[in-house]
């Protein structure tokens, strides 16, 4: 856990750990962190298991994953990715000695193969490889962190431990008797205008996204709909429109780049659905 101290508030936040069978200590014979202690904008405190626990279930890390976690304190969060569930994982801490007592409790855990730490800013370091991002920031940096993390591969997992990202709405609302925590899953970029091929007619799609929903009009055979309902999971999505008939439309789909391929629902009909991006 940090406390980041600014315009004279306290705010509570908290630097992830492993729960299991590694043994965490605050510190060894070359630093000893202690309770309370001053950083770049924060002052540092442990947190609980349970929740940074739980926060790597949500995000579902796997051995398959490559796990960021912004703000790494003594490692706890990258060396739990690895040792609890297979990951591969890079920590970033900006101050010094504790990126250099983390990096020793990763040798220590065995974990040099898998973990490694930055001794840098994370403003400044390169996470566009990671599958999972973690992170316990203010909202106003989470709100910085934004636009970088919007910009990542669809499909890319985001956990904050107690603060959110402004309007972006969570996924998922993560609760624990421990605390609470946010999940998000990076949507892909839909918000533009699209050329659609359905049941041997053409139509155009004009979308306009807000993170991971959107709203939008389709102009098929002469007639206007108003796009409602829309929604992005990765790059999964679905919307609704609604006929003169008053009977309503399901479409859901995939983007793949500038490609969407995509069927609608009518009733028990479906029909399939291409289009490309103008």
């Amino acid at each position: 856990m940090k406390i980041i101290k600014q315009l004279g508030l306290t705010f509570l936040v908290c630097v992830f750990f492993s729960a299991g069978s590694y043994a965490q200590t605050l510190g060894d014979d070359k630093y000893q962190p202690f309770i309370g202690q001053s950083g770049k904008d924060v002052v540092w405190v442990p947190s609980p298991d349970q929740l940074i626990d739980k926060m790597l279930k949500t995000a579902k890390v796997t051995e398959k994953d490559i796990v960021f976690d912004l703000g790494a304190g003594d490692g706890k969060i990258a060396i739990a990715a690895a040792l609890n569930y297979g990951a591969k994982s890079t920590g970033i801490e900006f101050n010094p000695e504790m990126a250099a007592l983390a990096q020793r409790n990763v040798e220590r855990a065995g974990l040099k193969d898998k973990v490694r730490i930055i001794n840098g800013d994370i403003f400044v370091e390169d996470f566009s490889s990671a599958t999972v991002v973690t992170l316990y920031l203010l909202p106003e940096l989470n709100l910085k962190l934004k636009p970088i993390l919007q910009k990542m591969k669809p499909g890319t997992r985001v956990v904050s431990n107690s603060f959110t990202m402004g309007e972006w709405e969570a996924d998922e609302v993560i609760e624990s008797d421990r605390g609470r925590g946010y999940f998000w899953i990076i949507p892909a970029i839909m918000t533009g205008e699209w050329n659609l091929q359905l049941a041997g007619k053409t139509a155009q799609l004009s979308i306009n996204q807000r993170d991971q929903k959107f709203t939008g009009t389709l102009k098929l055979g002469g007639e206007t709909f108003q796009v409602v309902n829309g929604l992005l999971r990765a790059s999964d999505f679905t919307f609704e429109y609604q006929r003169p008939d008053r009977s309503i439309v399901k479409v859901s789909g995939t983007i793949e780049g500038a490609t969407i391929k995509a069927q609608q629902q009518i009733l028990s009909a479906a029909v399939m659905i291409t289009g490309q991006r103008k």
